[in-house]
């Protein structure tokens, strides 16, 4: 049994007045550990259950490392997550939780994920990538699954890039269901646009830091299975900013009566601030791809712009 539940995809009468197209959501804020992450993750973790696998190790900026934890848990195996020290308190508490060891290294997730490496070498556990893994992607794709379960072919595909985990997923999804020429927005905020220095430059791009609040997307370098099916599919790549993403959140709060991080509100972001972007598309889903690292206090402090 998956240790992912299906969401729902629902459309936003809101976004939709707004944009003046059909917008359709797919929650993924609902799932158990708060993003699409356990989808994949959670995928790995039960094959590595079934290989004997007796310690989980991952490293993450906070979604992922909530994934491993729920699915450690859930499979009675040890897990041990590291997280850069711009992970916020309130995320690593919610990891904790899980029942995680959490261990604090690095200011950016690219130095925690050596550490997380290192350590799944010296024990001998199962190394979680928060992205860069096939049955990670494989997991992520079920959300394409569940959509062309419940709707026609939409137009467009809009979705958050971190790692690019779920940009791999989704186009697999769109493939397995004969949807392959439906085209991806990939959105990122402006200090964490590895995949679109990537596409522009027709090589990988390890960016020189990671800045700007959408945390949870810092991956310095994009995932080389991301970069390639970008080039071969008909993918956008958008860049918001974090004022942007951040607007979005609070509207989405207030309209929508749900809490999504900045990763998140990059791709919202294109309903609320760049209904341009959509030009062409009469049906778009947009995947609501969650986040733990969001409290009321934070979308509070936005919205009086401290």
């Amino acid at each position: 049994m998956p240790l992912h539940i299906r969401t729902p995809l629902i459309e936003s009468f809101p976004l939709s007045e707004r944009t003046g197209r059909r917008i359709w959501l797919k929650m993924e804020n609902l799932q158990p550990t708060g993003s699409f992450k356990i989808r994949g993750i959670g995928l790995l973790c039960e094959q590595g259950k079934r290989d004997g696998v007796g310690r989980f190790i991952s490293s993450s900026g906070g979604n992922a490392g909530c994934a491993a934890a729920y699915a450690g848990r859930q499979l009675g195996i040890q897990t041990t997550v590291f997280v850069p020290e711009t992970t916020p308190p309130d995320a690593r508490r919610k990891i904790a939780l899980q029942g995680a060891e959490v261990k604090v290294t690095g200011n950016v997730w690219d130095e925690a994920d050596l550490e997380a490496r290192a350590l799944a070498e010296k024990v001998d556990g199962l190394y979680i990538s928060p992205f860069d893994h096939p049955l990670i992607w494989e997991g992520h794709a079920t959300i394409v699954d569940e959509i062309a379960d419940e709707t026609d072919k939409p137009d467009a595909i809009v979705l958050s890039v971190g790692g690019g985990g779920l940009l791999c997923g989704v186009i697999e999804g769109l493939q397995r269901n004969g949807w392959q020429n439906v085209p991806i927005l990939a959105v990122e905020t402006e200090g964490t646009a590895s995949l679109a220095a990537s596409l522009a430059q027709g090589r990988l791009v390890t960016l020189d830091k990671i800045t700007g609040v959408a945390t949870s997307l810092g991956a310095k370098t994009v995932a080389q299975g991301a970069f390639e099916r970008a080039r071969r599919h008909p993918v956008q790549s958008i860049i918001v900013t974090d004022a942007e993403a951040i607007d979005a959140c609070v509207r989405f709060a207030d309209e929508h009566r749900c809490l999504v991080e900045p990763a998140c509100g990059a791709s919202l972001a294109l309903a609320y601030s760049r209904p341009e972007s959509l030009a062409g598309a009469e049906s778009v889903v947009i995947i609501v791809c969650g986040g733990i690292g969001i409290t009321l206090n934070k979308i509070q402090q936005w919205r009086e712009g401290r």
